[in-house]
Protein backbone atom coordinates (compact mmCIF):
# COMPACT_ATOMS: atom_id res chain seq x y z
CA UNK A 1 0.00 0.00 0.00
CA UNK A 2 2.60 2.24 0.54
CA UNK A 3 3.96 1.81 -2.72
CA UNK A 4 0.89 2.81 -4.38
CA UNK A 5 0.78 5.58 -2.32
CA UNK A 6 3.74 6.63 -3.00
CA UNK A 7 2.51 7.03 -7.03
CA UNK A 8 0.04 9.39 -6.17
CA UNK A 9 2.50 12.28 -5.29
CA UNK A 10 4.51 12.30 -8.69
CA UNK A 11 7.23 15.46 -7.24
CA UNK A 12 5.79 17.06 -10.27
CA UNK A 13 4.13 20.26 -10.73
CA UNK A 14 0.82 20.24 -12.27
CA UNK A 15 0.23 16.52 -12.09
CA UNK A 16 -2.37 14.75 -10.13
CA UNK A 17 -2.90 11.03 -10.05
CA UNK A 18 -5.53 8.45 -9.81
CA UNK A 19 -5.34 4.20 -9.93
CA UNK A 20 -8.40 3.01 -11.54
CA UNK A 21 -6.93 -0.42 -11.94
CA UNK A 22 -4.06 -1.87 -9.83
CA UNK A 23 -1.22 -3.45 -11.52
CA UNK A 24 1.47 -5.89 -10.72
CA UNK A 25 5.09 -6.70 -9.43
CA UNK A 26 7.00 -3.62 -8.74
CA UNK A 27 7.46 -0.64 -10.75
CA UNK A 28 9.39 -1.20 -13.82
CA UNK A 29 12.82 0.89 -14.23
CA UNK A 30 12.83 2.91 -17.28
CA UNK A 31 16.43 2.97 -18.18
CA UNK A 32 17.08 4.99 -21.12
CA UNK A 33 16.67 3.03 -24.26
CA UNK A 34 13.57 1.46 -22.91
CA UNK A 35 11.04 0.73 -25.01
CA UNK A 36 7.47 1.44 -23.64
CA UNK A 37 4.09 -0.08 -24.53
CA UNK A 38 1.09 1.49 -23.78
CA UNK A 39 -2.64 2.58 -24.21
CA UNK A 40 -4.15 5.95 -23.78
CA UNK A 41 -6.86 8.26 -23.67
CA UNK A 42 -6.78 12.18 -24.14
CA UNK A 43 -9.79 14.05 -22.60
CA UNK A 44 -10.51 17.33 -22.00
CA UNK A 45 -11.23 18.99 -18.71
CA UNK A 46 -14.65 19.77 -19.55
CA UNK A 47 -18.21 18.82 -18.54
CA UNK A 48 -18.20 15.87 -21.37
CA UNK A 49 -14.78 14.83 -21.07
CA UNK A 50 -14.25 14.87 -24.54
CA UNK A 51 -12.27 12.38 -26.11
CA UNK A 52 -9.16 13.95 -27.85
CA UNK A 53 -7.30 10.79 -28.87
CA UNK A 54 -7.70 7.23 -28.09
CA UNK A 55 -5.11 4.68 -28.74
CA UNK A 56 -7.71 1.82 -28.24
CA UNK A 57 -10.02 3.50 -30.59
CA UNK A 58 -7.38 3.66 -33.51
CA UNK A 59 -6.42 -0.38 -32.89
CA UNK A 60 -2.52 0.89 -31.60
CA UNK A 61 -0.71 1.11 -28.68
CA UNK A 62 1.82 3.32 -28.34
CA UNK A 63 5.03 2.81 -28.10
CA UNK A 64 7.82 5.51 -26.72
CA UNK A 65 11.65 4.76 -26.05
CA UNK A 66 12.33 6.68 -22.56
CA UNK A 67 15.12 9.33 -23.21
CA UNK A 68 14.80 9.42 -26.96
CA UNK A 69 13.35 12.97 -26.91
CA UNK A 70 9.53 12.13 -27.12
CA UNK A 71 8.32 15.19 -27.78
CA UNK A 72 5.75 14.86 -24.66
CA UNK A 73 8.23 14.12 -22.05
CA UNK A 74 5.52 14.32 -19.43
CA UNK A 75 4.26 10.96 -20.24
CA UNK A 76 7.70 9.59 -19.63
CA UNK A 77 7.12 11.10 -16.15
CA UNK A 78 3.80 9.37 -15.63
CA UNK A 79 5.06 5.79 -16.94
CA UNK A 80 7.75 6.08 -14.44
CA UNK A 81 5.00 5.46 -11.69
CA UNK A 82 3.17 2.67 -12.79
CA UNK A 83 3.16 -1.04 -12.60
CA UNK A 84 2.57 -3.35 -15.49
CA UNK A 85 -1.36 -3.84 -15.52
CA UNK A 86 -2.05 -0.53 -14.33
CA UNK A 87 -4.43 1.21 -15.71
CA UNK A 88 -4.49 5.12 -13.92
CA UNK A 89 -6.10 8.60 -14.73
CA UNK A 90 -3.64 11.56 -14.50
CA UNK A 91 -4.67 15.34 -14.50
CA UNK A 92 -1.79 17.30 -16.45
CA UNK A 93 -1.49 20.95 -15.99
CA UNK A 94 -1.04 23.51 -19.50
CA UNK A 95 2.75 23.34 -18.09
CA UNK A 96 2.94 20.07 -19.47
CA UNK A 97 0.27 20.09 -22.78
CA UNK A 98 1.31 22.79 -24.72
CA UNK A 99 3.07 20.70 -27.66
CA UNK A 100 0.27 17.84 -27.49
CA UNK A 101 -1.26 18.68 -30.76
CA UNK A 102 1.97 18.29 -32.19
CA UNK A 103 2.07 14.67 -30.95
CA UNK A 104 -1.23 14.03 -31.62
CA UNK A 105 -0.63 15.25 -35.37
CA UNK A 106 1.68 12.30 -35.58
CA UNK A 107 0.11 9.64 -34.19
CA UNK A 108 -3.41 10.95 -36.40
CA UNK A 109 -1.08 10.25 -39.25
CA UNK A 110 0.47 7.07 -38.57
CA UNK A 111 -3.13 5.81 -37.84
CA UNK A 112 -4.17 7.32 -41.54
CA UNK A 113 -1.53 5.19 -43.17
CA UNK A 114 0.67 8.52 -43.50
CA UNK A 115 4.50 9.55 -42.72
CA UNK A 116 4.17 10.67 -38.89
CA UNK A 117 6.88 13.31 -39.98
CA UNK A 118 6.89 15.99 -42.48
CA UNK A 119 10.23 15.16 -43.87
CA UNK A 120 9.38 16.92 -47.21
CA UNK A 121 8.59 20.40 -45.38
CA UNK A 122 12.03 21.70 -44.15
CA UNK A 123 11.01 23.15 -41.05
CA UNK A 124 10.74 21.69 -37.39
CA UNK A 125 6.77 20.67 -36.37
CA UNK A 126 6.54 23.89 -34.21
CA UNK A 127 7.63 25.95 -37.26
CA UNK A 128 4.88 24.21 -39.39
CA UNK A 129 2.33 24.96 -37.66
CA UNK A 130 3.31 28.45 -37.48
CA UNK A 131 4.07 28.50 -41.75
CA UNK A 132 1.45 27.10 -42.44
CA UNK A 133 -1.70 28.13 -39.56
CA UNK A 134 -2.86 24.77 -39.57
CA UNK A 135 -2.36 20.82 -38.48
CA UNK A 136 -5.11 19.92 -40.03
CA UNK A 137 -6.97 19.00 -37.97
CA UNK A 138 -9.58 21.59 -35.82
CA UNK A 139 -9.50 20.07 -32.89
CA UNK A 140 -6.11 20.13 -32.79
CA UNK A 141 -5.82 23.77 -33.98
CA UNK A 142 -7.65 25.22 -31.44
CA UNK A 143 -5.98 23.19 -28.46
CA UNK A 144 -2.67 24.80 -30.02
CA UNK A 145 -4.22 28.47 -30.26
CA UNK A 146 -5.54 27.79 -26.69
CA UNK A 147 -3.34 25.46 -24.38
CA UNK A 148 -5.87 24.03 -22.00
CA UNK A 149 -5.18 21.18 -18.97
CA UNK A 150 -5.50 17.24 -20.04
CA UNK A 151 -6.74 14.10 -19.08
CA UNK A 152 -4.49 11.00 -19.83
CA UNK A 153 -5.85 7.92 -19.29
CA UNK A 154 -2.63 5.38 -19.44
CA UNK A 155 -2.81 1.50 -19.49
CA UNK A 156 0.97 0.33 -18.89
CA UNK A 157 1.25 -2.95 -21.02
CA UNK A 158 4.81 -3.61 -21.48
CA UNK A 159 8.28 -2.62 -20.48
CA UNK A 160 10.93 -4.14 -22.83
CA UNK A 161 15.06 -3.30 -21.99
CA UNK A 162 17.23 -2.30 -24.91
CA UNK A 163 18.83 -5.76 -25.15
CA UNK A 164 15.40 -7.24 -24.87
CA UNK A 165 14.22 -6.05 -28.53
CA UNK A 166 15.71 -5.20 -32.16
CA UNK A 167 15.55 -0.86 -32.21
CA UNK A 168 13.74 0.34 -35.06
CA UNK A 169 15.44 3.94 -36.53
CA UNK A 170 13.21 5.72 -34.43
CA UNK A 171 14.15 4.23 -31.28
CA UNK A 172 17.93 5.61 -32.14
CA UNK A 173 20.03 7.90 -30.34
CA UNK A 174 21.05 11.04 -32.94
CA UNK A 175 24.20 9.26 -33.63
CA UNK A 176 23.23 5.98 -34.45
CA UNK A 177 20.81 8.06 -36.63
CA UNK A 178 23.74 9.20 -38.72
CA UNK A 179 25.53 6.23 -38.88
CA UNK A 180 22.70 4.23 -40.37
CA UNK A 181 21.69 6.96 -43.03
CA UNK A 182 24.33 5.45 -45.55
CA UNK A 183 23.50 2.07 -44.87
CA UNK A 184 19.97 2.91 -45.99
CA UNK A 185 21.10 4.86 -49.02
CA UNK A 186 23.07 2.16 -50.28
CA UNK A 187 20.25 -0.07 -49.68
CA UNK A 188 17.65 2.32 -51.70
CA UNK A 189 20.33 2.48 -54.63
CA UNK A 190 20.48 -1.14 -54.74
CA UNK A 191 16.60 -1.82 -54.54
CA UNK A 192 16.39 1.13 -57.37
CA UNK A 193 19.01 -0.61 -59.68
CA UNK A 194 17.33 -4.17 -58.99
CA UNK A 195 13.80 -2.07 -60.37
CA UNK A 196 12.69 -2.21 -56.61
CA UNK A 197 10.97 0.69 -56.34
CA UNK A 198 8.47 0.39 -53.64
CA UNK A 199 10.71 -1.10 -51.34
CA UNK A 200 13.38 1.63 -52.34
CA UNK A 201 11.46 4.12 -51.88
CA UNK A 202 11.04 2.59 -48.08
CA UNK A 203 14.75 2.69 -47.47
CA UNK A 204 14.74 6.70 -48.65
CA UNK A 205 12.22 7.70 -46.46
CA UNK A 206 13.70 5.94 -43.32
CA UNK A 207 16.94 7.81 -44.54
CA UNK A 208 14.73 11.41 -44.82
CA UNK A 209 13.58 10.42 -41.39
CA UNK A 210 16.32 9.72 -39.62
CA UNK A 211 18.14 13.15 -40.57
CA UNK A 212 14.99 15.27 -40.02
CA UNK A 213 14.53 13.84 -36.35
CA UNK A 214 18.54 14.92 -35.82
CA UNK A 215 18.32 18.34 -37.83
CA UNK A 216 15.39 19.43 -35.66
CA UNK A 217 17.93 19.82 -33.13
CA UNK A 218 20.38 22.60 -35.04
CA UNK A 219 19.59 25.86 -35.51
CA UNK A 220 18.35 26.37 -39.02
CA UNK A 221 20.71 27.39 -41.85
CA UNK A 222 23.93 27.20 -40.05
CA UNK A 223 26.66 25.04 -41.04
CA UNK A 224 25.54 21.51 -39.69
CA UNK A 225 21.80 22.04 -40.15
CA UNK A 226 23.16 23.21 -43.90
CA UNK A 227 25.13 19.88 -43.94
CA UNK A 228 22.07 17.76 -43.08
CA UNK A 229 19.40 19.47 -45.56
CA UNK A 230 21.77 18.61 -48.39
CA UNK A 231 21.92 15.00 -47.12
CA UNK A 232 17.88 15.07 -47.08
CA UNK A 233 17.76 16.57 -50.57
CA UNK A 234 19.54 14.04 -52.15
CA UNK A 235 17.53 11.22 -50.68
CA UNK A 236 14.48 13.03 -51.59
CA UNK A 237 15.48 13.14 -55.06
CA UNK A 238 16.34 9.42 -54.96
CA UNK A 239 12.65 9.24 -53.73
CA UNK A 240 11.36 11.00 -56.38
CA UNK A 241 13.11 8.89 -59.11
CA UNK A 242 11.36 6.15 -57.58
CA UNK A 243 8.01 8.17 -57.72
CA UNK A 244 8.91 8.71 -61.62
CA UNK A 245 9.02 4.84 -62.16
CA UNK A 246 5.74 4.38 -60.35
CA UNK A 247 4.13 7.04 -62.03
CA UNK A 248 3.33 8.92 -59.21
CA UNK A 249 3.74 12.07 -60.80
CA UNK A 250 1.75 14.75 -58.88
CA UNK A 251 3.74 13.68 -55.58
CA UNK A 252 7.37 13.87 -57.37
CA UNK A 253 6.00 17.51 -58.35
CA UNK A 254 5.01 18.15 -54.69
CA UNK A 255 8.65 17.00 -53.08
CA UNK A 256 10.58 18.81 -55.72
CA UNK A 257 8.43 22.09 -55.52
CA UNK A 258 9.47 21.72 -51.83
CA UNK A 259 13.10 21.65 -52.54
CA UNK A 260 13.34 24.42 -55.18
CA UNK A 261 11.31 26.80 -52.72
CA UNK A 262 14.27 26.69 -50.38
CA UNK A 263 17.25 26.26 -52.49
CA UNK A 264 16.23 26.89 -56.07
CA UNK A 265 19.78 25.97 -57.25
CA UNK A 266 19.36 22.18 -57.22
CA UNK A 267 19.37 21.64 -60.63
CA UNK A 268 18.13 17.63 -60.21
CA UNK A 269 15.21 19.03 -58.44
CA UNK A 270 13.84 20.98 -61.78
CA UNK A 271 14.98 18.25 -63.83
CA UNK A 272 12.79 15.74 -62.17
CA UNK A 273 10.10 18.30 -61.92
CA UNK A 274 10.37 18.54 -65.34
CA UNK A 275 10.29 15.09 -66.31
CA UNK A 276 6.68 14.82 -64.08
CA UNK A 277 5.12 18.10 -65.90
CA UNK A 278 5.66 16.19 -68.93
CA UNK A 279 4.07 13.23 -68.00
CA UNK A 280 0.72 15.20 -66.74
CA UNK A 281 0.97 17.21 -70.02
CA UNK A 282 1.75 20.35 -68.35
CA UNK A 283 3.63 22.32 -70.97
CA UNK A 284 4.56 25.69 -69.74
CA UNK A 285 5.44 24.11 -66.51
CA UNK A 286 7.77 21.50 -68.01
CA UNK A 287 9.30 24.22 -70.50
CA UNK A 288 10.19 26.46 -67.69
CA UNK A 289 11.31 23.71 -65.74
CA UNK A 290 14.17 22.39 -68.46
CA UNK A 291 14.92 25.78 -68.96
CA UNK A 292 15.88 26.12 -65.76
CA UNK A 293 17.87 23.36 -65.82
CA UNK A 294 20.36 24.44 -68.71
CA UNK A 295 20.39 27.36 -67.06
CA UNK A 296 22.05 25.59 -63.95
CA UNK A 297 24.02 23.47 -65.84
CA UNK A 298 24.64 23.29 -69.65
CA UNK A 299 25.99 19.88 -69.87
CA UNK A 300 22.22 18.75 -69.60
CA UNK A 301 21.36 19.85 -73.31
CA UNK A 302 21.22 16.38 -74.78
CA UNK A 303 18.84 15.47 -71.95
CA UNK A 304 17.03 18.70 -71.68
CA UNK A 305 16.56 17.55 -75.65
CA UNK A 306 15.38 14.47 -75.41
CA UNK A 307 12.94 15.24 -72.80
CA UNK A 308 11.49 18.04 -75.04
CA UNK A 309 10.96 15.74 -77.84
CA UNK A 310 8.79 13.31 -75.26
CA UNK A 311 6.90 16.01 -74.33
CA UNK A 312 6.04 17.40 -77.86
CA UNK A 313 4.78 13.45 -78.51
CA UNK A 314 2.93 13.73 -75.36
CA UNK A 315 1.08 16.76 -76.52
CA UNK A 316 0.18 15.97 -79.68
CA UNK A 317 -1.12 12.70 -78.34
CA UNK A 318 -3.26 14.42 -75.93
CA UNK A 319 -4.62 16.91 -78.95
CA UNK A 320 -5.39 14.20 -80.93
CA UNK A 321 -6.98 12.58 -78.18
CA UNK A 322 -9.30 15.34 -77.40
CA UNK A 323 -10.07 16.29 -80.87
CA UNK A 324 -11.55 12.47 -81.40
CA UNK A 325 -13.43 13.26 -78.17
CA UNK A 326 -15.22 16.94 -79.09
CA UNK A 327 -15.67 15.52 -82.99
CA UNK A 328 -17.78 12.75 -81.65
CA UNK A 329 -19.57 15.13 -79.46
CA UNK A 330 -20.86 17.56 -82.31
Amino acid sequence: MTDIQDTLLLGSEGIRKTILHGGTGDIPKLTTGAKVTFHFRTQLCDDDRTVIDDSKVAGTPMEIVIGNMFKLDVWETLLASMRIGEVAEFWCDTIHTGVYPLVSKSMRRITEGKDPVDWHIHTCGMANMFAYHSLGYDDLDELMKEPKPLYFVLELLRVQQPNEYNRESWALSDEERLKVVPVLHGQGNKLYKQGHYQEATQKYKEAIICIKNVQTKEKAWEVQWMKLEKMANTLTLNYCQCLLRMEEYYEVIEHTSDIINQHPGVMKAFYLRGKAHVEVWDEAEAQQDFSRVLDLDPSMKKAVKKNLAVLNMRMEEKNQEDRDKYKGMF
